[in-house]
């Protein structure tokens, strides 16, 4: 099932709406989205390597623009519509013991730490640094630096090793899916334990 997937995805991350497609994935995911942009971004780069660094600024110009839509959506509208989507998600929770713990510096620190590695989730974080109405600029400055790390420096490791690394992925496809499963199960235990 993991290999028709993991074919399919890279087969479609070749056609002609794939740009779109990450732009949109990359918009949505830092503002109410659970899938990261990633899905489509690492396919497409192993498949077009010779575009890798246009990949990195479609996924971070959308990635900060859907981030600032966040923001919008805490600071403006969080009742409407923040609430019932962190609910949706299960959320909800984590964001208010995010609430009770931040300043300046905390939202600041998460927004780096979720931009470079989705922890914490990085809509909680858009939306939380929205409704606390942390500085825009800050935020605006966090996510291009935070953002754009993260693509190019995934852009640059997939053009320099992308086909080793393709071939990994295909000789251990079940390890690699099973060994996600493991730490994604281990980081939701974490997040129950705290």
């Amino acid at each position: 099932m993991f290999r028709k997937l993991y074919n399919w995805t890279l087969h479609w991350a070749g056609s002609r709406y794939a740009e779109p497609a990450m732009g949109a994935v990359s918009f949505v995911e830092s503002s109410v989205f659970p899938i990261p942009a990633d899905v489509l971004f690492i396919p497409m780069c192993l498949a077009r390597p010779d575009r890798v660094w246009r990949y990195a600024l479609i996924a971070t110009i959308t990635s900060v623009l859907g981030g600032i839509f966040g923001w919008m959506i805490g600071h403006y509208a969080f009742d409407l519509l923040a609430r019932p989507a962190l609910e949706f998600y299960g959320k909800l929770g984590a964001f208010e013991a995010l609430k009770a713990q931040t300043g300046d510096t905390a939202i600041l620190v998460m927004l780096v730490t979720s931009g470079l590695s989705h922890l914490p989730p990085m809509k909680v974080v858009t939306i939380l640094s929205g409704v606390v109405s942390f500085d825009l600029k800050w935020f605006i400055l966090s996510a291009i630096v935070a953002r754009g790390g993260r693509f190019y420096l995934l852009a640059y490791l997939l053009q320099r090793y992308g086909a080793a690394m393709a071939g990994f992925i295909e000789r251990r496809l079940a390890l690699i899916v099973g060994g996600l499963v493991v730490v994604g199960g281990l980081i939701w235990l974490a997040t129950r334990m705290m």
